[in-house]
């Protein structure tokens, strides 16, 4: 149920044509959503997130809490929140841990105040978020605007990962890396319990829920390219398509119908390997 008080601003300028669609670019270790959202119900994220309104404040709300209007906002992996954001486009940027996670994302805001875990802000980077929304031909730039938006923050972030956990997410990333838990555990030398409280201490969520997340984006990926929810679920891991929808609204706080139909879907986008089991 959306809040009784709206906290978002009207849109200041028309935005792109509904034709386009929303948009969005899966690579490696980054994921972008463009495009309007209206209320999307308590979720939370296996990745830290950048939200950007593109003309005009967005209604967040933390684990149940104070609504806050703003502009910009960084929430970490596994925080629950809530949006409120009108039907206005939002730009919704997920990164993997290998870049540093929330700290990277967090030069992308100004004016910045925490609040429940979360970063709220006034402004920040939202430029090129509204290039990539307003241009029909943005499918064939978005790596490369990604690129340069990441390679400022990066260089602005101060914290680094704990080299055994980055270790462990790297081989995720391989065809030979590790199936489980078990192996990761192996790999980095650590006691499960110990791999286990470092890992969630690291990423933000346990090791379960992250190897979750990476499913997610491989079944958005699968969708997007024009495949089945049914074949999308099923390539990416899940047990049915049931299965699929439920993890979507657990992950987004809405059906997967919200943001898949009329998808563009960037051509830079590579799918990443997910492990699966």
């Amino acid at each position: 149920m959306a809040p009784p008080g709206r906290l978002y601003e009207r849109a200041d300028r028309p935005p792109a044509p509904a034709a386009l669609g929303p948009l969005w670019h899966l690579d490696g270790e980054r994921t972008c959503f463009i495009g309007p959202l209206t209320y999307n119900a308590p979720h939370q994220h296996g990745a830290p997130v950048f939200l950007a309104g593109i003309y005009g404040a967005f209604g967040l709300r933390i684990a149940g809490g104070a609504w806050r209007s703003c502009r910009t906002a960084v929430i970490p992996a596994g925080v629950v929140h809530e949006l409120d954001v009108g039907g206005n486009p939002i730009a919704v940027l997920y990164i993997e841990p290998t870049l540093e996670g929330a700290s990277t994302l967090a030069a992308l805001t100004v004016s910045t105040e925490e609040t429940d875990g979360a970063l709220v802000g006034t402004g920040g980077e939202i430029a090129v978020m509204r290039e990539l929304w307003e241009t029909a031909g943005s499918v064939d730039f978005a790596g490369a605007a990604l690129d340069d938006l990441l390679g400022f923050a990066t260089r602005h972030a101060r914290r680094h990962m704990d080299p055994r956990i980055a270790l462990a997410l790297a081989a995720l990333e391989t065809a030979d890396g590790p199936a489980g838990v078990t192996a990761a555990c192996a790999q980095a030398g650590l006691s499960p319990s110990r791999f286990q409280h470092l890992f969630t201490q690291e990423v933000g969520v346990p090791f379960r829920r992250y190897r979750a997340w990476m499913r997610m984006r491989a079944a958005i990926a699968a969708v997007a390219d024009g495949a089945s929810f049914t074949h999308a679920a099923h390539e990416a891991g899940f047990f049915d398509q049931a299965h699929f929808g439920h993890d979507f609204r657990r992950t987004f706080g809405a059906p997967p119908s919200w943001s898949l139909d009329g998808v563009r879907l960037s051509k830079n986008a590579a799918r990443r390997r997910i492990v699966t089991n």
